[in-house]
């Protein structure tokens, strides 16, 4: 017999896309693993509750540090394995590219774990440069460099050689080359980098990002450019500056066998550039490595049909193939799959406010009177008759009748209490024809419609455009759960919308194995207990995509490390206040400040308020500076402490 918290699992999918690191406890909450297989495990609901008690309320981006080092040996484990499976006579490297994620713990603790593989950093701008510069990498490490550079941009990456970084700029463009030959020149006393080439590949990817690769691509070198850097650096006597190919067809990259169309191009570029006596050893693959979003291990834009042993057999085996065939060495592979090191280790948890109305309930019991209009009368005889047998034709005659009762209604022929009337029959007629339908074997799309107009809509306290901008802009799927009554059976079927006033911020397509759920299955809302629901997965570019839609700022967040005895809050940061979100916008403290306080004074000055009112109003305003952009949970107040450690 299935237990509750069995069929919670298949409800919710999460041992499909959970990795082994989430799952449901006997109290039927949601746990968080430190690694796929531990048994240590951290209870969410507990540190939420944990968190409440230390005046930090919902929305809470908590993140675990933990699983990034569990991604980065499951990712070494992969091409370990695969190196010796296929006797590949190179090795294997990765660098985390930085735009996925800045934030200073999660790459640290990536090179924390990393630095035992000799991982290192990718930088794509003047800042993230900046910022890598400075952390502590291995001697053997990379810090490899994409995207378009100024002088000043490969200056500062002669800075970081100088120091003894092993620094790779990748040329994008020609002009870069000459920028990097004339810095090289002033620089003959030592630190020199190493120089790569983005070659642009006939090969696509696949999935949302498919444009990444191919003959239109934004980046890369065309064959002509290709053997003009060669020739330019041979011209030079620079030719053993160029070390390394690279190549990107796109992020999150669904299908393994465009991969292996990719590896085995790039590759034959690599053996022909090696054959042309240059010194090149390092083949970098780009990123693209998809996360399994929704579990169903296909090719869908939010899954990926391979796993990551799968891909890791796929790069070695397609390059060992060519390099053999080409009588060429193997060359130490790059990789630089940020979405599957960071994706898992953030989640955000927020409340459910609410349940927005959308369907018309009856305030007070409704009685069909003689006096009432036919329309009305036949909608009552509608609801009291509606049969198993007959939903369907009694459904679409209460669509008529309901038409009927709008065109009666504008020629002022009914009254607004006959209208109000009539619709509340109708949604009855609807809700009962609902529940017949899912009854049956096999459900049409008509009533798939109406169960998605009759579902629940959840208000939900935070903002898709900050936290979940991928789904907003690119119908990228996150599974969501709520973290605690798993072990009772979902009664509900709710959409989610956010407290945005934009009428995009909704949530109404989610996780599921087989399809693309149109609803979600939740519980009932429970005046004064709070509702708890998590956003999974959401740890690879949502916080650097986020944006600032109504001036809502980033939550706030916890850091969780797991250990025998359960969880540990290491480190509270407090999320955005409201003076914080206006002062971005340009509005300082003080013009705000001030122009309140004309206000008052004015009002003052003429009577309508006392000097005591105004120095309690100005107080009140100016008080709030230090409050939470986001709702107050049961009334919690925020404080205005910004960091916290524990």
């Amino acid at each position: 017999m299935t237990t509750a918290i069995e069929q919670t699992l298949e409800t919710y999918g999460i041992e499909n896309w959970g990795a082994g690191y989430f799952d449901v406890n006997r109290k039927g909450n949601l746990i968080v693993r430190p690694a796929e297989g531990d048994s240590r495990s951290a209870d969410l609901k507990e540190i939420m509750d944990d968190l409440a008690r230390r005046g930090i309320g919902a929305p809470v981006l908590l993140r675990f540090p933990q699983l990034v080092a569990a991604q980065v040996r499951k990712l070494q484990r992969a091409f370990s394995r695969s190196i010796r499976e296929f006797e590949y006579q190179g090795s294997h490297m990765c660098v985390y590219p930085m735009k996925v994620n800045q934030q200073r713990s999660l790459v640290e603790e990536y090179l924390r774990e990393g630095s035992r593989y000799d991982f290192g950093l990718e930088a794509g701008s003047k800042a993230e440069l900046y910022a890598a510069l400075a952390l502590e990498q291995t001697a053997d490490s990379l810090l490899v460099l994409n995207g378009f550079k100024d002088e000043e941009f490969i200056e500062l990456a002669f800075a970081g050689a100088r120091v003894g970084k092993r620094v790779v700029i990748v040329i994008e463009k020609l002009s870069e080359l000459d920028h990097v030959l004339n810095i090289a020149e002033r620089n003959e006393s030592g630190g020199i980098p190493i120089l790569g080439m983005r070659v642009k590949l006939y090969s696509k990817g696949s999935g949302r990002w498919e444009k990444s690769g191919g003959e239109a691509a934004k980046f890369g070198l065309t064959t002509t450019e290709m053997l003009e850097v060669i020739r330019r650096l041979e011209q030079a006597d620079r030719i053993d500056m160029l070390r390394l190919l690279h190549f990107h067809i796109g992020s999150q990259l669904t299908d393994i066998k465009r991969i292996k169309n990719a590896m085995k191009e790039a590759a034959r570029v690599y053996a022909k550039v090696y054959q042309m006596k240059v010194p090149i050893d390092l083949l970098d693959v780009g990123g693209g490595m998809a996360v399994d979003y929704d579990g169903s291990k296909t090719a869908f834009d939010s899954s990926a049909n391979y796993s990551a042993q799968e891909f890791a057999n796929d790069v070695i085996y397609t390059i060992k193939q060519v390099c053999d065939d080409e009588n060429v060495p193997h060359p130490t592979i790059i990789q630089e799959s940020g979405r599957f090191l960071a994706a898992y280790h953030a989640l955000l948890i927020t409340n459910v406010q609410d349940e927005i109305e959308t369907v018309v309930e009856d305030i007070t019991p409704i009685e069909i009177d003689d006096d009432d209009p036919q329309v009305v009368t036949e909608l009552g005889e509608l609801r009291e008759s509606i049969t198993v047998k007959n939903y369907r034709e009694y459904y679409h005659d209460a669509l008529e009748h309901r038409e009927e009762l709008f065109t009666l209604f504008n020629l002022g022929l009914v009254s607004l209490e006959d209208r109000a009337k009539g619709e509340v029959l109708f949604w009855d007629v609807c809700e009962h024809a609902d529940k017949y339908a899912q009854q049956a074997k096999y459900v049409s799309e008509e009533f798939d419609d109406l169960r998605r107009l009759l579902c629940a809509k959840y208000l939900t306290n935070f903002s898709v455009f900050r936290s979940v901008p991928d789904h907003w802009a690119l119908d990228q799927l996150f599974p969501i759960v709520p973290i605690h009554y798993l072990n009772k059976p979902p009664t509900e079927y709710a959409t989610l919308c956010d407290i945005t006033c934009d009428s995009d911020g909704v949530i109404d397509k989610f996780v599921d194995l087989h399809d693309v759920k149109q609803v979600l299955e939740l519980h009932a809302l429970v005046p004064g207990e709070t509702y708890y629901l998590a956003f999974l997965l959401v740890g690879a570019y949502q916080e650097v995509m986020g944006n600032n839609h109504n001036l809502f700022g980033m939550p706030h967040e916890a850091h969780i490390y797991i250990d025998d005895e359960g969880y540990l809050i290491k480190k509270v940061i407090r999320g955005t206040t409201v003076g914080e979100a206006t002062e971005r916008a340009r509005y300082e403290r003080s013009l705000l400040h001030d122009g309140f306080r004309r206000l008052i004074n004015q009002r003052v000055k003429d009577g309508e308020l006392s000097e005591a009112e105004g120095a309690e109003l100005a107080q009140f305003y100016e008080s709030r500076y230090d409050a939470y952009t986001y709702l107050s949970v049961n009334g919690a107040k925020t404080r205005s402490r910004r960091h916290t450690d524990y």
